[in-house]
């Protein structure tokens, strides 16, 4: 036991100096008291970014397919009712959706931005008082209203006993309404008489969308909108004459969830319109992005890039609908943001090398303060000799 002992003993790196040969020295002290410091605040420097997590973010291919695109939005139009406000969705593979409703909020403001009214749904209609067949007789006892579309019925036995009725089966037939007057529904409702009531008024819309995850637009319009030769018209083309000011703030405008660290570059931006009428564009790229924190939960998601431009109405040309658009097309790039810890061993690594590295540059400097006063202690005394 002995002999094995004494190997070990002889492979030892570190050889022992007896403490009579010590020397210890003011410099030294000073030394030793830098270097502990600057070892302490490198420890916690160290340990703080070891604590923290680290993002690693990657670029590949995104190769997924049939999946949908959620849209969340909030814009507020400061001079615009909400009864002429509608969201309109289409995309390049043909598919479209107007005066989209499901999941969709609109609020009355007034000129200070107070809240009037929360409304989900159109105008309402009043209860129905004598009510007519659409041939003109009276209802009988146990008969039921079925109101005219006034020749946008799709057969003989569709009614619209509402405006709103009436309005969509117009749209459906690609027509406009010219005058709601001269419908009965709308002149009993007071569709006209109740948009002039909000003249002066503001509207906040707000809601999600689910659209394919394809290029297309989602905009908001003046009116309800209807196609007529394949061209993109809205009702209220008949009163081109009033003037709108699309005006408006973007609240809020994100293509998927929340993750940390995304930046959706339309939040809280506002556009004031100094002319009448015209079309607000924004084209939008959007980049899908997976973002997976250290605990492994993954958020699909999507980050955008846009640019704005703003198109006036042209005397002597077909005048697009007024309103604010949207443009959005897909990159075929995907971001990966994968959070994650530094390993423990990489940690141990650096405090090694960070006290190490400290004990090895202190020592150098100590033993040059320390010849170097020493040999000049040797000279100043051959000085004192000579």
């Amino acid at each position: 036991m002995d002999r094995v002992f004494g190997k070990l003993r002889n492979l030892d790196a570190y050889p022992k100096i007896n403490e009579d040969f010590y020397s210890r020295t003011l410099s030294g002290g000073v030394i030793t008291v830098v270097s502990s410091i600057a070892i302490l605040l490198l420890f916690f420097s160290e340990l703080r970014l070891y604590l923290h997590t680290v993002t690693e973010t990657k670029l590949v291919v995104d190769t997924s397919r049939g999946e949908t695109l959620h849209i969340n939005f909030d814009v507020t139009f400061p001079s615009i009712p909400c009864s002429i406000l509608s969201l309109d969705a289409m995309d390049i593979s043909g598919e479209q959706h107007l005066d989209i409703r499901h999941d969709i909020f609109k609020k009355r403001i007034d000129s200070h931005g107070n809240v009037i009214e929360v409304r989900q749904e159109g105008i309402g209609a009043p209860k129905i008082e004598k009510p007519l067949q659409r041939h003109g007789g009276r209802l009988e006892k146990d008969e039921k209203y079925c109101g005219s579309c006034f020749g946008a019925e799709m057969s003989d036995d569709d009614c619209c006993n509402s405006c709103e009725e009436v309005r969509e089966a117009y749209r459906k037939k690609g027509w406009g309404m010219t005058n709601p007057d001269l419908i009965d529904q709308c002149k009993r409702e007071g569709f006209v008489q109740k948009i002039k009531d909000e003249e002066g008024e503001g509207c906040n819309i707000h809601g999600s969308l689910e659209v394919n995850k394809v290029a297309g637009n989602f905009h908001f319009a003046l009116g309800k909108s209807f196609h007529q030769s394949n061209v993109h018209l809205n009702e209220l083309l008949a009163f081109q004459n009033d003037m709108y000011n699309i005006s408006h703030k973007i609240n809020k405008l994100a293509f998927g969830d929340y993750f940390p660290g995304v930046v959706n570059p339309l939040d809280g931006v506002q556009w004031v319109h100094e002319t009448p009428n015209g079309m607000y564009q924004y084209f939008i790229k959007v980049v899908p992005t997976i973002y997976t924190n250290v605990r492994g939960r993954t958020i699909q998601s999507n980050q955008f890039s846009v640019t704005e431009h703003f198109k006036g109405s042209e005397i002597g040309r077909f005048q697009s609908p007024h309103g604010v658009y949207f443009f959005y097309d897909l990159s075929p790039i995907k971001v990966t943001v994968t959070e994650a810890h530094t390993p423990f061993l990489h940690f141990l690594t650096h405090l090694c090398a960070i006290i190490g590295g400290i004990f090895t540059v202190a020592g150098i400097v100590d033993s040059f303060v320390y010849h170097g006063r020493k040999a000049l202690k040797k000279k100043m005394e051959i000085g004192k000799f000579s």
